[in-house]
């Protein structure tokens, strides 16, 4: 039946949905009783099914009228307590199942007919009361007895239930009422006792909510004490340590109350003992109570890892348990699937002993069982006399003498547990074979069920009795036995007879007066002779031919059984060898060819770009293979169950595929595994016997095939998800979509993401080929963090030597998965995440466990083995914030050569500061608890790792002297001592308790140093294996690393630290145009640093908040810390230099004022002149009517005169001609007049700085005048051999030199690199001059000109070469050509100022209007007011612009792509215009000065924005500050005429106040008051400058935007300075700049970033060429860098490795280049597309060794700038 959702219950006919109590799914059929009435029967999905189906909850009453509530039906309803049912009419019956108890009412119905209800007080109760089992039609001549009503009632299938009509409840009315037979009254009793049980361990809610796996392994913390446990902690306490292998688990008690004795009112011994009998005390919790209790309140994933975790334990597990309410019998067989028994079997063949290991399945294995039993109570324990005949040492059966045992139990009862004894292939062993021994608990009488099956499959049946007693009950059961064909043997405790054999062939053992010892050697005697003859066997997969129920028969056991069972049915179709080739062909060669060329990327020889690209089109042909094998019929099986099955389903899917390969050959691998066994045993004998190397070497090869043989015959899960990642990595590598018969690819990482999550391992690293799949793994993290969330996590790593025990230690630790079992267990790394619990959460969310193959494996013996320790070692140590050093065993030498290893890695960490900590973890230590042994261990172990610090500082080239001086370390703490993990010999021996303390305290250790060090995000995590990895693939880790996280932190804070310097340059730049018309006004005469400090504190003080803000709250603190100090420096410096930069402009205007002072108080007096004379001459001519255009010209008449008469006696200035006082200042210098025209009109030297090759600037000399270096004459003849080729050869260089006419690409760069320092120094120079104070001067250019000279002698003498005439020239009309336009404009500037033909020119139309106005009879206030708004527009249109330019400047670094972020952002927008223009001329002026390409890019970005979408935005900018302005003006205005109404003031006055108050935001030049004195009516006054102000606006709000160019500040020169202003180093190898947004930043020495810049260039833009040759090369930096060429640093012979950069000292040691096989499509483009340009420019060719790859001709434009925005993501 499937019952409806309560959340869609339909009421009746009606319709409308109702609640319901959750325990109630439906009304699953309603009879009907009588005419408008009918018997609702209400059934409940939550309770445990019968056999039959669901069970029934309840029965009401209804009416077709009466509709309501649901869930107030039940409420109403009162079941009957089958406590105090009446026997009433029970009618004919049928068979009933055992579960259900009695018939516990009777409706009436009609006539003679009645409704029986039947309940099963064997379920638990719901909240109103029991439940009812099934329903029945009965009359009253059908009449029997009780019991047998019972016992043949068939109840109603409730598969056959039919909805009906519901009707409001009502109670039922009873006609007839029953009282159950006393085994009801007994069921109810032993319900109580269980539910009394339940609660006392907080597991009554469990029952039905089952414990999960997941719930049971989060990380909680644990009670420190064994005597602080409460009941209500005794299940978590025990599942804890059950977890960690301690075996005392099954010994726990709770704690008592008290622990002194009870006082008693009484002296008297008697009246004690009789008060003892009515005493009624709770005894403590049974501890097999405890385990069974937590075994029925588990799910069965939880059963599974328990009953695994006992079997380790070397204890009995169930094998038939009772149900606690039902009393069915359950075979739990799911829970043994995972568990593997090992043993070595002996035999007897020809007189020898031959012994073989079988390891298997246990559920597989066919063994002799050994069935024992009691019938009736006995004094001996039965279950202690078994545990002699397994291991007399340990308990494998709980008995009634083990620790915390008592009589009462509850769960125990009926119990069946099962052990099996495994030989070890020993003389001592008790039995030559693995047997199994089952053991009944309580007593066989009354548990008939358990008795008849397992005394059937048994190979012999041993009895335990009191006594023979043919009157006993136990007599019949004797007797059938006796009967029976299956040796038996009886164990008599009142006899003392030894063993007898009886004719039927049982055995007869008596235990009276006779030890325990000698019984059991006798009965384990017998045992043997039984099983040497023809037996049966027992194997635990017939357990489901019993008719129990089986645990496994639920719907979604058996749906993963189905689909794991179609893929074995794939498999067994080939050979167990050939599997993984058929089915697996992805992860076989082609992947362990892909690793080999990918690894061979890194050490690339020869013609390397030639190379990387072969190798690449290589990697890509292997892909597009894997890409064709893949998606075989067996992994289609596994992905589609994982991909529609519920999760349940999928987590029984994965273990049911986990078995079953497991179980798939297991022969096969025990037959190699033994041989293998042999031939290493003959192996250790002939190493220790001389003269046997060509037999050994023989052995060893045999040795290896097995080894070979071993790896393809195994199969595992682990083997299919790793096709499933090779499957992955090619389709996204190729993006290749599926076909449509192969699975989607791409939905694999979330299909691993939650197995991940739900606490499966997940391969990290590729145990076969060594190799970790980054794409894979980075995808499945991202899908964890989509799921999860970006959450954090601890990562704990391992590593140790094999078979060390790490695997076990970590799945003790945290009851994890890794596979552990002798050899090379585990292979490559896993990872898995263990949750951590709420309490916990300051550890982080997740520790993230990576467990490692051990180092120094056998099978890797002579294939590189340090390699690929050294490999493993450094990257799981630096994966992990913490590693544990498993240590094993005393053996000094093997402890050496992992802490080499070991040390060699933290080195490594250190230099690439990356700062893990480490355990050691020193295991199978004789004894842990001696003092004095374990502080020499230290002392030891400190000593060694001392040395092996200063062995690998060597290496490393590191200083240090001890272990302490790479990583902080603590000998005392950090060194953990574990006892040896068996007590006793394997394979019988149980885990030795000490070690699970051992294990208890290091977890607890972890978990508080967790607690002290940072951990990680998900994505910092998946980052850094990126990091490690790749770094690893280079042969020099620490040079190759590179921490993308840190980079990507540090990008960040660029970002940030951007947003801080523009808001300070933005607030520096408003409060310069503040202070500014003050200046220009003459309020201000001296700006000093307290003013400027004062009005930049509010912004600075909210930077520093911000940035203390952002390095305390960003999530990545604890990285960003090392840069906190640097770049507090850093704004602090900032924010003094644009104080100062600021205090120093506005005081130069300030002094050039000064310098101006004498001109403008003529300036005053010429517009007081001026506007006299206008006055004056216009009341001349005001009677003779003109038009304005022959008042113009009389005006120009007189304006001549009147700037003759007022300039009289003034010098103007003169006109300045640049280029005759450079050709002078040139000529001064020694060069001839026709060499400089020359030069100068061939314009050669404007490009002089992006010279391709400066040769043909050199002097060529013959070696006959200039002959090798210093030959000594004197010493000539005694010049030995070797001297005299030295010297020849260096005269042969000297002379390729002199005459191939090329000069070397060092003197290349270095020509190039003088030529931009003589620019820099020349502009500063001229800077310095005081040109807009005092005007040019000609000897400014014959200085500049003598400067430029003289440094071009010391640069022919460091060169070693001379320049010639043609350079001399060119490089100073270079400089001239950069300086000369701030020349111009610093002159123009001084003569605006200072010159007054100049100013009166600029005056002429102001003073025109005010003659034309007072000759049209204009009022003096009319003319007034057109000269003030003339100065108003002017100084309005000055300020509007200036503000406006800083406002566009902040919207266009605030929204424009380009300008946001950082400089590597904008270096990714200048590549792109770069490419799209498609200019090469424009790449060279990029390449060669990139910083003035950058400005270029900037401008011309800024004037095509402006112009397009930006321009509407500029004109809501003007007309805001219009709109302000005008509101400042209007209020300066209003203040003025009121003072002036107040105080009865004049002109004068009104003149003087109205532009003191504007000048503080406006310039406003003075208006002579004295030709205005009859203005009087200021209110008409304020009037028409209010509507000259209103045409002043509208004229303003035409502003063009290409007047911005005009401001004081450009936008596009704000932002070149905001932008700019950072590190512009070029790669010494490609030239390549550095995208530090930070200017002068500190390299790594220094404690900051070394230069750094994402992708490299090829060589050969930069014009890098083989030495002595014209070939180009090609090669990227970062491509060199995994190479095995070497370079020239400089101009000597000296080379360097390319590896080894670095060590060629300035500038390559201040760089960071690691290498990287990205394809730089971008640059590869730019070397195709521009090649024989660039060949022509750099006089160079791209032939031989720099031939250009063929693979680069094939990349498209889109290609390039796709590959662009990859390279900058």
């Amino acid at each position: 039946m499937e019952p409806k959702d309560p959340n869609e219950f339909i009421c009746g006919d009606i319709g409308e949905s109702k609640p319901a109590e959750p325990e109630v799914q439906a009304i699953c059929d309603s009879v009907h009783i009588g005419e408008n009435k009918h018997l609702d029967l209400v059934v409940s999905e939550e309770l445990p099914h019968t056999n039959s189906g669901p069970v029934l909850h309840s029965v009401q009453e209804s009416t077709d009228d009466q509709r309501s509530d649901l869930e107030q039906n039940i409420r109403d309803m009162e079941p009957k307590d089958p406590n105090e049912f009446i026997c009433g009419d029970i009618g004919e019956s049928q068979p009933v199942d055992p579960e259900v108890q009695a018939i516990c009412d009777s409706v009436h119905i009609e006539g003679n007919k009645h409704l029986d209800l039947v309940v099963s007080v064997g379920l638990p109760h719901t909240s109103s009361g029991p439940v009812l089992h099934s329903v029945q039609e009965s009359t009253d001549h059908q009449r029997s007895d009780l019991e047998q009503n019972i016992r043949d009632m068939e109840p109603k299938d409730p598969n056959e239930f039919i909805c009906g009509d519901i009707g409001e409840s009502q109670p039922a009315e009873p006609e007839v009422q029953a009282i159950c037979d006393s085994k009801s009254v007994m069921a109810s009793s032993r319900k109580q006792k269980i539910d009394e049980l339940l609660s006392r361990l907080h597991l009554l809610e469990k029952y039905e909510n089952n414990l999960t796996s997941a719930e049971f392994l989060q990380i909680r913390q644990t009670k420190e004490h064994d005597q602080d446990i409460c009941e209500s902690d005794l299940s978590s306490v025990y599942l804890h340590k059950l977890l960690m292998l301690d075996y005392r688990a099954r010994h726990i008690q709770a704690k008592q109350e008290t622990n002194t004795c009870e006082q008693i009112e009484t002296d008297d011994c008697f009246d004690m003992a009789e008060a003892d009998e009515n005493r009624s005390e709770q005894t403590h919790i049974h501890p097999m109570d405890v385990q069974m209790a937590v075994f029925h309140c588990s799910d069965t994933f939880l059963k599974q890892k328990i009953v695994t975790k006992l079997s380790q334990c070397q204890y009995a597990l169930p094998l038939l348990v009772p149900d606690p309410f039902t009393e069915d019998i359950q075979c739990p067989l799911w829970t043994f699937r995972q568990i593997q028994k090992t043993w070595k079997k002996t035999e007897t063949k020809d007189n020898s002993n031959v012994v073989t290991m079988k390891s298997m399945p246990i559920y597989k294995a066919e063994t002799p069982m050994v069935f024992c039993f009691r019938l009736g109570s006995l004094s001996v324990s039965k279950s202690q006399f078994i545990n002699t005949l397994i291991n007399d040492r340990h308990s494998t059966f709980f008995h009634r003498n083990c620790p915390g045992s008592s009589k009462s139990r509850v769960l125990f009862e009926g119990v069946a547990e099962i052990a099996w004894y495994c030989p070890a292939g020993k003389q001592n062993d008790s039995f030559t074979d693995c047997v199994a021994f089952c053991n009944l608990h309580g007593d066989g009488l009354s548990h008939d069920k358990q008795l008849d099956i397992l005394k059937e499959m048994s190979s012999v049946n041993v009895v335990f009795v009191q006594k023979m007693d043919r009157d006993h009950a136990s007599a019949a059961v004797i007797k059938s036995l006796q009967n029976s064909s299956k040796p038996l043997i009886v164990l008599i405790e009142n006899s003392s007879n030894k063993a007898v054999q009886l004719k039927n062939g049982a055995y007869i053992v008596g235990l009276k007066d006779r030890s325990q010892s000698d019984v059991s050697e006798e009965l384990k005697r017998i045992i043997r002779d039984i099983l040497s003859a023809p037996h049966k066997s027992f194997q635990l997969e017939f357990m489901s031919d019993t008719g129990f129920r089986l645990d496994e028969n639920n719907t979604n056991c058996t749906n993963g059984l189905s689909f794991a069972s179609e893929m074995m049915k794939i498999i067994e179709t080939v050979d167990e060898s050939e599997v993984k080739k058929t089915f697996l062909p992805c992860q076989g060669q082609l992947w362990h060819d892909w690793c080999k060329i990918n690894k061979e990327l890194y050490r690339l020889k020869g013609n390397i770009e030639v190379e990387k690209s072969k190798k690449q089109s290589e990697l890509k042909r292997l892909r597009e293979d894997q890409c064709k094998l893949s998606c075989s019929e067996l992994i289609q099986s596994f992905i589609k169950p994982l991909s529609s099955s519920t999760q349940t389903e999928r987590e029984y899917f994965i273990k049911w595929t986990q078995i079953l390969l497991d179980a798939h050959g297991t022969d096969s691998l025990s037959s190699i595994l033994q041989k293998y066994d042999e031939k290493w045993s003959e192996i250790l004998d002939m190493k220790t016997k001389p003269d046997k190397s060509d037999e050994l070497k023989s052995k060893k090869a045999e040795l290896e095939k097995l080894s070979n043989d071993l790896q393809f015959m195994t199969c595992g899960l682990e083997h299919i998800f790793r096709e499933m990642v090779q499957i992955y990595e090619a389709h996204k590598s190729l993006n290749k979509p599926p076909k449509e018969e192969q699975t989607d690819w791409s939905k694999y990482p979330e299909l691993a993401a939650e197995l991940m999550i739900s606490g499966h391992p997940m391969e990290l690293m590729d145990g076969e080929a060594g190799y970790v799949p980054l794409t894979w793994i980075s995808s499945v993290i991202d899908q964890v963090i989509h799921r999860l969330g970006d959450k954090k996590v601890f990562v704990l790593s391992v590593l140790g030597i094999q078979s060390s025990g790490k695997s076990t230690m970590l799945n003790a630790m945290f009851g994890l998965q890794f596979a552990v079992s002798a050899g090379r267990c585990t292979r490559g790394a896993f990872m898995q995440l263990v949750k951590l619990s709420d309490e916990m959460k300051k550890v982080g969310d997740y520790i993230l466990v990576v467990d490692t193959e051990g180092l120094r494996a056998l099978e890797l013996e002579g294939n590189t083995t340090f390699h690929h320790d050294n490999e493993l070692a450094t990257f799981v140590v630096g994966v992990g914030n913490m590693t544990l050093v498993n240590i094993f065993g005393e053996n000094p030498s093997e402890m050496q050569d992992i802490l080499q290893i070991v040390v060699q890695a933290f080195m490594r960490m250190k230099k690439v500061k990356l700062s893990p900590s480490c355990v050691f973890v020193h295991q199978n230590v004789s004894d842990v608890s001696a003092v004095e042994k374990t502080m020499d261990g230290k002392r030891k172990l400190q000593e060694k790792l001392d040395v092996m610090a200063q062995l690998a500082a060597k290496e490393e080239g590191h200083d240090a002297e001890s272990f302490s001086d790479i990583i902080k370390f603590d000998v005392q703490n950090d060194v953990k001592y574990f006892a040896q993990l068996w007590e006793g010999s394997p394979p019988m021996a149980p885990p030795n308790p000490d070690y699970s303390e051992c294990v208890q305290d290091l977890r607890s250790y972890i978990l508080l140093k967790a607690l002290k060090s940072p951990s990680v995000k998900l994505s910092a995590f998946k980052t850094k294996v990126h990091d490690l990895w790749n770094a690893l693939l280079n042969e020099n880790f620490v040079f190759s690393f590179r921490n993308t996280l840190e980079i990507a932190v540090y990008r960040k804070l660029e970002v940030e630290y951007g947003n801080w310097t523009w808001a300070l340059r933005q607030e520096m730049l408003n409060i310069e145009e503040k202070l500014y018309p003050r200046i220009t006004n003459g309020t201000l005469d001296h700006v000093d640093l307290s003013l400027l400090h004062k009005e930049v504190k509010s912004t600075f003080d909210q930077i520093k908040k911000s940035m203390s803000e952002y390095f305390e709250n960003e999530k990545d603190k604890e990285i960003l810390i090392q840069w906190r100090g640097q770049h507090e420096l850093k704004i602090n410096t900032f924010h003094d230099e644009m104080v100062q930069g600021l205090q120093r402009k506005l005081n130069n205007v300030i002094e050039q004022k000064k310098a101006s002072k004498e001109f403008e108080e003529r300036k005053t007096m010429f517009e007081k002149d001026l506007l006299q004379k206008s006055k004056d001459l216009a009341h001349k001519l005001r009677d003779k009517t003109q038009d304005d255009l022959k008042l113009k010209k009389q005006f120009d008449h007189v304006w001549r005169e009147w700037v003759s008469e007022l300039t009289q006696g003034i010098k103007p200035a003169g006109k300045i001609n640049l280029q005759d006082d450079l050709m002078k200042a040139i000529q001064e210098c020694g060069f001839e007049m026709d060499l400089i025209s020359s030069r100068l009109n061939s314009e050669h030297y404007r490009n002089l700085a992006k010279c391709g090759d400066y040769s043909e600037y050199v002097q060529k000399t013959d070696p006959k005048t200039n002959p090798s270096p210093n030959p000594s004459p004197s010493s000539s003849s005694s010049l030995s051999l070797t001297t005299l080729w030295k010297k020849t050869v260096d005269v042969a260089k000297t002379i390729r030199q002199t005459f191939t006419g090329r000069v070397s690409h060092h003197y290349q760069d270095l020509t190039q690199n003088y030529i931009i320092d003589v620019e820099k120094e020349a502009s500063e120079l001229i800077k310095t001059k005081p040109l807009a104070a005092m005007g040019y001067n000609p000897s400014y250019l014959s200085e500049m000109s003598r400067n430029v000279k003289t440094s071009m002698k010391e640069f022919e003498l460091q060169c070693k070469f001379s320049l010639k005439k043609e350079f001399k020239v060119d490089l100073i009309l270079y400089v001239f050509d950069r300086i000369k336009r701030w020349i111009l404009e610093s002159h123009d500037q001084f003569i605006k100022n200072n010159d007054a033909l100049t100013y009166l020119d600029s005056k002429k139309n102001e003073y025109f209007n005010v003659f034309r106005g007072f000759c049209k009879g204009s009022s003096s206030a009319v003319v007034l007011t057109e000269l003030i708004c003339d100065k108003l527009k002017s100084s309005m249109t000055e300020a509007v612009i200036n503000q406006t330019a800083i406002d566009i400047a902040g919207e266009l670094r605030c929204n424009v792509p380009a300008f946001k972020e950082n400089r590597l952002n904008l270096e990714k927008h200048v590549l792109k215009s770069l490419a799209k223009k498609k200019d090469f001329q424009r790449y060279i002026h990029y390449i060669k000065k990139p910083r003035s390409y950058t400005e270029t890019f900037i401008t011309e970005q800024v004037e095509t924005l402006l112009g397009t979408e930006y321009k509407d935005k500029c004109q809501s900018f003007f007309e805001a500050y219009i709109s302000n302005l005008q509101t400042h003006i209007r209020q300066a205005l209003q203040d003025v005429s009121e003072k002036i109404k107040s105080q009865n003031r004049d002109i004068v006055y009104w003149l003087q106040e109205f532009t003191t108050i504007i000048k503080d935001k406006l310039t406003f030049g003075t208006i002579s008051s004295e030709n205005f004195t009859d203005v009087k009516d200021f209110d008409f006054l304020k009037e028409q400058i209010e509507k000259g102000l209103d045409g002043i606006g509208a004229d303003l709000k035409k502003l063009s935007v290409d007047k911005l160019k005009k401001s004081r500040q450009r936008p596009d020169q704000i932002l070149i300075d905001q932008l700019c202003d950072c590190c512009w180093e070029k790669c010494p190898f490609c030239a390549a700049v550095c995208t530090n947004t930070v200017k002068d930043h500190k390299t790594a020495k220094e404690g900051g970033i070394d230069h750094s810049v994402p992708f490299h260039r090829s060589g050969s833009l930069k014009g890098w060429h083989y030495r002595h040759t014209v070939k180009m090369s090609v090669d990227f930096c970062t491509t060199k860098v995994a190479g095995d060429g070497c370079f020239y640093p400089d101009a000597s012979d000296r080379t360097v490795p390319h590896k080894t950069y670095r060590s060629a000292g300035p500038p390559y040691d201040t760089w960071s280049i690691t290498p990287d096989l990205f394809k730089l499509s971008y640059w590869q483009w730019v070397v195709c597309t521009f090649k024989d340009d660039l060949e022509k420019h750099y006089n160079l060719k791209y032939e031989g060794d720099g031939e250009i790859p063929k693979e680069w001709k094939e990349i498209t434009f889109e290609e390039a700038i796709r590959s662009l925005e990859e390279m900058y993501k």
